[in-house]
């Protein structure tokens, strides 16, 4: 199998590395070599965060270079759109249909971004927009929103959804895995 390349972005506590953790961990139950990097940025202040992972019979480098995702997925839509340069032309964008108001923005220091759903539908042809966020506040639980974009991203890629709910149970507390499943079940039937 050709190497797949997904990157995975979005602001701290969002969810973005531990849904590039359920990511490789699916491809390792597949039986896929895998490589993992991620960079923090200034996360835990609501600062980027990306995730990048890579999968296929053999992985050299967890890096995906500019222009080498075939798979972007954004956990809201500014951050998709910042972050184009990495997907490949005829790549495919997963972004989560959600507006954060940067600090810089909200304290008047810059002016909003206008028409951020008219720019990513001109910036990726092979869009895919989900309201990951209402899904999770709709089965009562607002921070399973990565999980249903996990859930979503689940069919995109060659792995079987049994794989994927495997994963989940390998990364996720017991506590937190009924919710979680029920969030993935939610994104893949998107």
């Amino acid at each position: 199998m050709d190497t797949v390349s997904i990157s995975l972005v979005g602001v701290g506590g969002q969810g973005t590395l531990l849904t590039s953790d359920v990511l490789a961990r699916t491809a390792a139950i597949a039986g896929m070599d895998v490589k993992k990097s991620e960079i923090h940025g200034m996360a835990q202040r609501g600062g980027s965060v990306i995730s990048q992972v890579r999968f296929g019979s053999k992985v050299y480098s967890p890096i995906v270079s500019e222009g080498g995702s075939d798979i972007l997925v954004a956990f809201e839509k500014l951050e998709a759109i910042r972050w184009r340069e990495l997907v490949k032309a005829g790549g495919a964008a997963l972004v989560n249909d959600l507006d954060l108001v940067p600090v810089t923005v909200s304290s008047g220091q810059q002016p909003a971004f206008p028409e951020t759903e008219a720019t990513l539908r001109k910036i990726y042809p092979r869009l895919t927009l989900i309201d990951a966020q209402g899904i999770a506040v709709a089965i009562g639980n607002a921070r399973t929103a990565n999980i249903v974009l996990c859930g979503a991203l689940a069919r995109m890629t060659p792995f079987a959804k049994e794989q994927w709910q495997q994963a989940l149970r390998d990364r996720l507390p017991a506590k937190l895995l009924a919710v979680n499943l029920e969030a993935f079940e939610r994104g893949y039937g998107y």
